[in-house]
């Protein structure tokens, strides 16, 4: 009985998707994609009461999916007591008023219902920065057509809007609150960047996780560093970047980094809106990329990580495949590769064998080492502290000690000085 009560105070939605011949297989909707929705609209807080797929050869200019199917829709709704449609491909403004018209209760896309949880998980003021640009780029240029959408101020699914603006409001105080959030995100890049260049004169290499959204990325980084990050089953449950330091070997530490998850149809307003996030993938040294294999459908969402890597990362960098939750299937199912891990975040195993992998892939045969250079060679030291990780320097009677960690070319120039391995 609490159960029906709680399903009543939850908004109650129809998904609908149009499966069109004319569509690429990122716009077009599937049972697959349908299903993904529904776990969405899970995570928003709402509740499906019903699904519908149309197929046609080109969608409806008008209703998009047409009259009729439109009417069937407008049937379901009130037969189920609906409160609002979820479609699963993006609409135009003209669709969304057309379809409002015709079924009478407020109409979403798959990308405004993303926005709405993404407005519901920001924690951070950056994180609260980029979904409220995200948002307002979304809806500036729907604004003529989003009728009951936006008569709604509510706290209900796709009414969390930015702030307590009105979004009915002129569209040039919209563009100039972009245009300040564009602004303080810059700010943060720039802060990013100073962090990034301390990173790198420490010599300290950046591994970032990424993966579809629920793949464990979050349990990873808290079962390798104890990072304390709340990890739920649930889509979209990190969105604040993380990072921590992770010390792989005794030879080896590195910043590990976690990233908001990838998900088919990534509305590309959160993919701009996210870049000072995402461009860490930029200057990452490895990516360690989460895969669910306990996932029925993994290869799939293997793909549009994939696809998203090739677009936010440089072309050369290097990418561990982590098949998660391992410990769910046979170990047939799990590719053999050199590229490839096999590990389970939640109870720890594979954990040595990741670690042993990101040693590898760096390239860090690197040597922990302790050189003593004649004062002569003072101006090696500023070397070591631009290009290897100093530890200690202590100036002696025999000379100037440093204890570094550096790579195989360092430590080949500085053979004939190094007065301890450690």
């Amino acid at each position: 009985m609490e159960e029906i009560l709680q399903t009543h105070q939850q908004e109650r939605a129809v998904l609908v998707g149009l499966n069109a011949d004319c569509f690429r297989a990122d716009q077009t909707a599937t049972d697959e994609t349908i299903e993904e929705l529904e776990a969405l609209l899970e995570t928003a807080g709402g509740f499906c009461t019903g699904k519908i797929l149309q197929n046609r050869h080109t969608p409806d200019a008008h209703s998009f999916i047409g009259e009729g199917k439109a009417q069937e829709v407008r049937m379901l709704v009130e037969a189920t007591e609906s409160t609002m449609v979820v479609f699963d491909n993006e609409l135009s403004p003209g669709n969304i008023r057309a379809l409002e018209e015709i079924i009478g209760v407020t109409v979403l896309d798959r990308s405004a219902l993303i926005l709405d949880i993404f407005a519901q998980r920001a924690k951070t003021r950056e994180g609260r920065l980029q979904v409220e640009l995200a948002q307002y780029q979304y809806l500036l240029p729907r604004l003529s057509g989003m009728g009951k959408s936006l008569s709604r101020q509510g706290g209900g699914i796709g009414t969390r809007g930015p702030g307590e603006t009105k979004l009915e409001t002129d569209r040039r105080h919209i563009r100039e609150r972009i245009s300040r959030l564009q602004h303080e995100l810059e700010q943060v890049r720039q802060v990013r960047m100073v962090q990034r260049e301390r990173r790198m004169k420490n010599s300290v290499p950046v591994v970032a996780i990424v993966g579809y959204t629920n793949a464990g990325k979050s349990t990873l980084l808290n079962k390798l560093t104890d990072a304390g990050i709340p990890a739920n089953n649930r889509l979209f449950d990190t969105l604040d970047t993380t990072s921590r330091q992770l010390t792989v070997s005794d030879n080896l530490d590195v910043i590990l980094t976690d990233t908001v998850g990838f998900i088919a149809k990534l509305p590309h307003h959160l993919v701009e809106a996210f870049h000072a996030t995402l461009e860490e993938l930029q200057f990452a040294d490895l990516l360690l990329h989460v895969i669910d294999s306990s996932d029925e459908n993994r290869e799939e969402h293997i793909a549009v990580v994939d696809r998203l890597i090739a677009k936010l990362a440089k072309p050369e960098t290097p990418v561990l495949r982590c098949y998660n939750k391992a410990d769910l299937v046979e170990k047939t199912d799990i590719p053999i590769g050199e590229d490839v891990v096999a590990i389970s975040a939640k109870s720890g195993m594979g954990m040595e064998e990741l670690k042993t992998a990101i040693e590898k892939a760096l390239g860090h045969s690197r040597h922990h080492v302790v050189v003593t250079l004649p004062y002569s060679m003072g101006g090696m030291v500023e070397t070591l502290h631009s290009s290897a990780q100093v530890l200690n320097v202590d100036y002696t009677a025999e000379g100037i000690a440093v204890e570094t960690i550096v790579d195989p070319i360092l430590y080949g120039r500085l053979r004939e000085y190094i007065t301890k391995e450690c």
